[in-house]
Order: C-alpha cells, then sequence, then structure tokens
C-alpha cells in the first residue's frame, strides 16, 4: 500500500483519538487536535492530567476511546508510542496508527506491523495532509 493510500484508510475513521494531546497552543498535540476539529472531524484528545482540552472532554488512556475512533494520531516521545502501540492492540478497535514525526519508533512501528494495523510513520504530518491553520 502506498503512503497515500495508508492516509486515505486513516482518515476513513468516524473519529480519530489524538494521544499525547496538549492544552498547550505551541505544542503539536493542541495543534493536531485543533487539526482535526478545524476540517469538521470529531477528535478525542488522550491525556492521563488534562481533563479538556480545546473544549474536548479527554480520556487518560488509549484503552478508554470509544470503539468508533479506529484511527489514532500519536505524538508522544518514541518510548512512550511503544507503550501506545500495545495499549492501541489491547483496545482491539484500532486499526490505524499515525506516529507523527519525532513519535516514531521501530520497535512500536514493527509490533504494529506484525499485528496487521495500517501505520504512517514516513515522516508524513497530519497538520501538512489536512492544512492547519493558525493557532
Amino acid at each position: 500500500m502506498s503512503v497515500q493510500e495508508k492516509i486515505n484508510r486513516f482518515l476513513e475513521a468516524e473519529a480519530f483519538g489524538v494521544v499525547g494531546a496538549s492544552s498547550k497552543p505551541h505544542k503539536y498535540g493542541y495543534k493536531v487536535l485543533r487539526c482535526y476539529q478545524q476540517n469538521d472531524r470529531r477528535a478525542i484528545p488522550v491525556n492521563p492530567v488534562e481533563k479538556e482540552i480545546a473544549g474536548v472532554p479527554c480520556v487518560s488512556d488509549v484503552s478508554q476511546l470509544p470503539p468508533e475512533v479506529k484511527s489514532i494520531s500519536v505524538i508522544t516521545p518514541p518510548q512512550v508510542t511503544e507503550k501506545v502501540v500495545d495499549k492501541a492492540l489491547e483496545a482491539g478497535h484500532i486499526e490505524n496508527i499515525w506516529m507523527q514525526p519525532g513519535a516514531e519508533s521501530a520497535a512500536a512501528v514493527e509490533r504494529a506491523e506484525k499485528a496487521g494495523l495500517n501505520v504512517i510513520a514516513d515522516g508524513s504530518c497530519i497538520l501538512v495532509v489536512l492544512g492547519y491553520r493558525g493557532h
């Protein structure tokens, strides 16, 4: 499958999890969440400390994402991304993982692909693909 086909498949989801969502507007975890909102897509922030980000209630863990979330954007350090992949596999309904630039881990990619997930970890950025506007 080409990267574009992987991206198209990722974007077919009804709802998206943003793992590593941040309440700080200068952080990528905030920009990715806002990017989904700007494109009229339902996104659920995953953050273990925040209760709400950009007006959306947070869940503290990937395992708490509702079943309609088939795709997750991951904006975490690589060693955390590895744990995120494990949680996504345990959840059982995540089909697509997009590791944003800087979140990639060879071990996480390998584990996710071996489990049959659609993985985007080639440096593609959702902010570029969907077009992020402003703050």
